[in-house]
């Protein structure tokens, strides 16, 4: 079972984020663990993407559409559009 989602990455690359606009912290080590960070993201990024790719073929050629568990979002809220 995947515990971490793509919705997670994106938590803490803004959390990274941040941290790079906080003064009190040092530039060096924070460059350094965002290097890191990005360099992981990337990997997972292109992971996610290929697992993308795979459902939509399947999807395609199969009408079997099941979504990978970590391109799931958790507490989906529907979006009401302004017709409504």
């Amino acid at each position: 079972m995947v515990r971490n989602k793509m919705e997670d990455l994106n938590n803490i690359l803004f959390e990274q984020l941040e941290r790079l606009n906080d003064d009190s912290l040092n530039l060096d080590e924070e460059l350094k663990r965002a290097k890191a960070i990005s360099t992981v993201s990337d990997k997972l990024i292109q992971s996610a993407d290929l697992q993308f790719r795979v459902m939509q073929l399947r999807a395609d050629m199969t009408g079997d559409v099941k979504t990978p568990e970590v391109l799931e979002v958790k507490d989906v809220k529907k979006i009401e559009s302004k017709d409504d």
